[in-house]
């Protein structure tokens, strides 16, 4: 019986940051219960065969902005509709000014084990310019609170290479979450995306991002700091303590298999992916009207080539690297044999190094990679 990775799209938040570009709207309330509706419809909809669900992963938009009653419905059906791993990592994402005690309450109960904060910094300052809904202080409170109801496992957003942010701001952020010891901290680098309001702000020179100078300087500096205090850094944005790595992550990272629901869901199945359309209004017409699969855009139908090339990469995320043995394992074929012409330039720009058993990024590698990941591969 194969595993699974669920993942579940709710698009919905309170306001929208300026520096984001996922599918997911602001002052579309009214539009939640229908939504809902919509999508639980979809999820009766699909027929998985023997296969055994090892991670859910409820992400937006802020799932924690619409009511709890939703999730749970969701779950339910989630529950009815596939087979569970007793273990299973279930996380849901939430944003500081969007919980209360209540609701991490109703989330422990429905089963979720694993919660996602959204910080990105402890200066209250930055905060307001980047457009998040919440100060530091509320931040702490929805941390404590998640302690207080039972959660042992939750991971804290930070971002870094923010609007006029300076070193020393950055490392105070890490520092202060560093004395809260989550499990698991995921620091990104702010990109600049099209059609963004920060984006706007930047090119009309009314915010100034870091250097790339400064921005590697972050990075390394952030990364030396957290390993200092515990945390491993497994993935070019992801830290962790032992054993509380992200599996839904880390099963994307592996080439594992995964399906997505909701508007804008990516899938990966029997070689295949496929996402939902990111149109809301045409998302919900189309379940209406029982033409659930015009909702469907396929990507991408993967041959063995194409499999192979993206198991190197998508492998190469990750800290230790390609498995030599591994990649032999799935595909038959000897990696270093296969892609001797690629890694040979890489080796010779010290951006991989190669051992018996891994092909890994070197530190120079790594700098590339976190600062545009697009440009290394």
């Amino acid at each position: 019986m194969k595993e699974l990775g669920i993942y579940i799209h709710i698009p919905f938040c309170k306001s929208k940051c300026s520096y984001c570009d996922f599918i997911s709207f602001a002052n579309k309330e009214k539009k939640v219960e229908k939504y809902i509706e919509c999508l639980k419809k979809e999820i009766k909809n699909k027929e998985v065969d023997n296969c055994i669900v090892d991670t859910i992963y409820i992400g937006g938009g802020t799932p924690s902005f619409i009511e709890s009653k939703y999730i749970k419905e969701i779950l339910e059906l989630v529950k009815s509709r596939f087979k569970i791993k007793e273990e299973a990592e279930i996380t849901i994402e939430v944003n500081p000014g969007t919980v209360n005690e209540e609701k991490l309450k109703d989330y422990k109960k429905m089963g979720i084990n694993r919660i996602s904060i959204g910080l990105q910094s402890t200066n209250n300052r930055i905060l307001k310019q980047i457009g998040r809904i919440h100060t530091y202080e509320e931040f702490l409170n929805t941390y404590n609170l998640a302690r207080k109801v039972g959660f042992k496992n939750i991971n804290v957003d930070l971002m870094l290479a923010l609007p006029n942010q300076t070193l020393e701001q950055l490392e105070g952020s890490v520092e202060e979450v560093i004395k809260l010891n989550p499990e698991h901290i995921s620091i990104y680098s702010l990109i600049l995306e099209e059609g963004t309001k920060m984006e706007e702000l930047v090119n009309n020179k009314k915010v100034e991002l870091p250097s790339d100078e400064l921005e590697r300087k972050m990075y390394w500096d952030i990364k030396n700091k957290l390993e200092q205090n515990g945390y491993t850094h497994y993935e070019i944005s992801n830290f962790s303590k032992k054993g509380f790595e992200s599996k839904h992550n880390m099963n994307c990272w592996n080439q594992k298999e995964y399906l997505g629901f909701g508007l804008a869901a990516h899938s990966y199945i029997n070689n295949e992916r496929f996402c939902n359309i990111n149109n809301i209004e045409e998302y919900i017409k189309n379940i209406e009207n029982n033409n659930i699969k015009s909702n469907i855009e396929i990507c991408e139908i993967q041959n063995e080539e194409e499999k192979k090339k993206e198991y190197m990469l998508l492998g190469l995320r990750k800290l230790e690297g390609v498995n030599i043995q591994e990649f032999k394992n799935k595909f038959v074929d000897n990696p270093i044999y296969l892609y001797r012409k690629e890694l040979e330039k890489l080796v010779n720009e010290n951006l991989i190094e190669i051992d018996l058993n891994n092909i890994k990024l070197t530190n120079k590698g790594l700098d590339l990679a976190n600062l545009v990941w697009e440009e290394f591969v």
